[in-house]
């Protein structure tokens, strides 16, 4: 199966030469630039070659004919990178280039995204954030979600706690919704409970992040996929960083015994996301330990999509 890259990352067309782009003309191969405006004939234009080059408004993006892309997504292109196949060479001395965003998207969802199903990993690259979740580009500017809920086992109160605009991640695809949209995951790759647990030993002192304030204790993540517990205390915020000791760890309940060491740490915090898996397939995820009567699990369902 052939892998679509995100816009930014894919073959770069600026610096070529006008042959070049004739022999990826004749090959159909997928280039990107940058767009320079979105001009009054409703068009994005950039430069290629020392020609000017247009993506007309029915061939910026997959959709954009049915009425589902609305201009806000074209405009925001401007200045950066996007995707696209060469439709037509410039013709005689004044000629320009003619060129498809869309055309690009559609080769990219019959040939990649189409083809996958639920349980496999790509790799994608987050482009905006929402209170609800993160919007992340899948292959040549196409979007998909990844809810707030998929983005850690540990609890977060928004996705800029776990991800930001630029990241470039990998996920499962957890399934589509009811217009054929990819919905992601990315806590089935942040490893098990045990798999986070034995990088860490009781009368470690480490720091953590305050998750969540209750009245019998505060939960405070020390790792995206692993939280545990200290007594209430007062003067704590959420999203805090803190120092915390270590007093147990209890697989068979899945409990870290923690105690609030510092709470005067003033760097802010941001954990690095470790992955288990960068590839593949996955079937089932399970994320409770083994004697656990809790069960924290992913099925990930053919008939979903």
């Amino acid at each position: 199966m052939v892998e679509y890259k995100a816009e930014g990352l894919c073959r770069p067309a600026q610096n070529m030469t006008s042959a070049q782009l004739e022999e990826a003309f004749h090959a159909g191969a997928l280039l990107q630039a940058t767009a320079l405006a979105f001009d009054q004939a409703h068009r994005l234009r950039l430069t290629l070659a020392g020609r000017p080059a247009y993506v007309e408004y029915d061939e910026c993006a997959d959709g954009i004919q049915a009425g589902q892309v609305r201009d806000i997504a074209i405009l925001t292109r401007v200045g950066r990178p996007i995707c696209f196949v060469i439709r037509q060479l410039p013709q005689g001395p004044e000629g320009c280039y003619q060129l498809s965003r869309r055309q690009a998207q559609l080769q990219c969802r019959q040939n990649y995204l189409d083809q996958l199903r639920p349980g496999d990993i790509l790799p994608c690259r987050v482009t905006h954030i929402e209170p609800f979740g993160a919007f992340c580009d899948v292959g040549c500017g196409i979007s998909a979600l990844l809810p707030i809920d998929c983005l850690s086992v540990s609890r977060i109160q928004s996705p800029a706690d776990r991800v930001q605009v630029g990241d470039d991640l990998y996920c499962v695809l957890k399934s589509r919704d009811e217009q054929g949209r990819l919905v992601l995951t990315l806590r089935e790759l942040l490893g098990t409970w045990l798999e986070n647990a034995q990088r860490f030993a009781p009368g470690e002192t480490v720091v953590g992040l305050v998750r969540s304030i209750e009245e019998y204790g505060i939960f405070i993540e020390i790792a995206p996929n692993l939280a545990g517990l200290a007594e209430y205390t007062d003067g704590v915020r959420l999203g805090q960083p803190v120092s915390v000791y270590i007093k147990n760890i209890l697989p068979e309940k899945m409990k870290i015994k923690l105690v609030i060491v510092n709470r005067e740490l003033t760097d802010p915090l941001r954990f690095a996301l470790q992955y288990t898996q960068t590839s593949g397939h996955m079937d089932r995820w399970v994320y409770s330990t083994p004697h656990c009567r809790k069960l924290v699990q992913t099925l990930f369902e053919p008939s979903q999509v």
